[in-house]
């Protein structure tokens, strides 16, 4: 069954969401900044969020975690959560 690996960030404005995205090009630690700045209760752990499969996660973030390059920071994502930086981990098929 098909699963992606995940850790986001997740910011209540696009401004803020843009900021954190320009600290982690310029060297910041992703994490770190989950720690920090993360809305969301992953951020205890980095803005992991583990394995999940399709479907599990609303919409927006779902298609950027089963579609886009691993490895790289992607978003801001809107949802109805607030904008989320996004960096999809590992995928299985």
């Amino acid at each position: 069954m098909a699963s992606a690996r995940a850790r986001h960030i997740l910011a209540p404005t696009e401004d803020a969401a843009n900021d954190l995205k320009d600290q982690i090009a310029a060297g910041a630690d992703f994490a770190e900044l989950a720690r920090q700045y993360s809305t969301c209760p992953s951020s205890q752990r980095g803005g992991d969020l583990g394995s999940f499969a399709p479907g599990q996660m609303v919409k927006e973030f779902n298609d950027v975690c089963f579609n886009e390059e691993i490895g790289v920071v992607h978003g801001p994502v809107k949802t109805q959560f607030g904008y989320h930086l996004i960096e999809v981990t590992g995928r299985q098929d």
